[in-house]
């Protein structure tokens, strides 16, 4: 079965920290060593919500009992297909986290994030989380791993 090209991540909050995970557990993984949210893709039938509660749940141990949907982010690359992720964030869940197959899972200070080795599009959807920026898309162009152009709601970011 295709993977689907239809994603979702999640930022669950608490205490001005953010759970990140640190993908350092599987060898092919083309997060390998970056810090990101929770989630993953879509599986079939599942809605965006249905995915993003399964993905939180599986990779954290987690159940959020509220959660917003912030935007849509597009990601387009020269080595795979277009990858559409619906970004959430949470500050309402139960549970203990638990271990994780796909790395390791990390409270980290909102103000660190900068420090982390992220996706250089995470730091502009990251920057709008932390300005509550209403509802917005965003797409993300990179090329061999390098991001080269970022549109926010149709017009062009500057990248340095």
């Amino acid at each position: 079965m295709n993977r689907s090209n239809l994603t979702t991540l999640c930022y669950i909050e608490q205490d001005s920290k953010y759970l990140m995970l640190h993908r350092v557990k599987k060898q092919q993984d083309m997060n390998k060593d970056k810090w990101i949210g929770v989630g993953g893709h879509f599986e079939p039938g599942e809605s965006p919500e249905e995915c993003l509660l399964r993905e939180v749940r599986e990779e954290t141990g987690l159940e959020l009992l509220d959660y917003r949907f912030r935007g849509l982010v597009t990601f387009i690359a020269d080595d795979c297909e277009t990858e559409y992720m619906c970004l959430y964030t949470s500050d309402a869940f139960s549970g203990q986290c638990k271990e994780c197959e796909e790395g390791t899972l990390e409270w980290v200070e909102k103000a660190r994030l900068k420090d982390l080795e992220l996706w250089e599009g995470d730091y502009i959807f990251l920057d709008l989380l932390n300005r509550e920026v209403p509802f917005f898309s965003l797409k993300l162009v990179y090329q061999q791993n390098h991001l080269t152009e970022a549109v926010l709601d149709g017009k062009e970011l500057e990248i340095s």
